[in-house]
């Protein structure tokens, strides 16, 4: 198993109200994505934290092996919502992915 994680920060000249429709966007294709592309099991979009916090979307998925994350990165419907809605709207991401 292998842990895909993403932090995103949006972009600044975003209103609150338009980050808030951006997170929803995010949150709801990134989770659809589960049973669409082969060996993803686990997809978590966090969107609200603490004010301590530096990062406004989280993302917390498990592939089956890395060998998944890798077709997880190419699958053209990961591909069409990074594309749609998380690329447009951030200025900086920030990945770790290990094996668990």
């Amino acid at each position: 198993m292998v842990k895909h994680i993403i932090l995103w920060k949006l972009n600044d000249e975003l209103s609150t109200e338009q980050k808030k429709a951006v997170k929803t966007d995010i949150k709801k294709n990134l989770e659809a994505l589960v049973g669409v592309v082969p060996g993803l099991t686990k997809m978590n979009i966090r969107t609200e934290f603490l004010d301590s916090s530096s990062a406004d979307i989280m993302m917390d998925s498990e592939l089956e092996s890395n060998e998944a994350l890798k077709g997880y990165q190419t699958h053209p419907s990961h591909v069409h919502v990074a594309d749609t809605y998380v690329r447009p709207n951030v200025s900086v991401r920030l990945s770790m992915d290990y094996e668990i």
